[in-house]
């Protein structure tokens, strides 16, 4: 039995807005914090998964790491802290699916800051 659900079923839309300045102190803020939350390759490959399966995932994320349920919770719960990803508990586990508008967020604010025009 799958412990995937439909990310509809999981993670309605985000009820926070992800906006503000794509300059100045407050973005290069928004950005540090990002970029913290990628810092670690599990942390990145965790998006990867999330990225690809599209739903949301419950137990499987620790079978396709090569670190501990309990490493990968700490990494769970920096991503969630960043608002990269968003849980749902569904009894006793959480389920896990990408945020997207804060992924979308982030690469405005990269772009904004490492692109250079004219």
């Amino acid at each position: 039995m799958s412990t995937d659900l439909k990310t509809e079923e999981c993670c309605p839309p985000a009820k926070e807005e992800f906006v503000g300045p794509l300059h100045g102190e407050e973005a290069e803020t928004e950005l540090a914090s990002f970029a913290r939350a990628l810092g670690h390759p599990i942390r990145v490959a965790i998006l990867r998964i999330l990225m690809k399966r599209q739903e949301c995932i419950c137990g499987e994320l620790v079978e396709e790491l090569p670190v501990a349920q309990s490493t990968v919770s700490q990494h769970l719960k920096k991503l969630k802290e960043a608002r990269l990803i968003r849980g749902t508990v569904d009894g006793p586990r959480v389920c896990y699916c990408i945020e997207p508008q804060a992924l979308d967020r982030f690469r405005k604010l990269f772009d904004a800051t490492f692109t250079t025009e004219g």
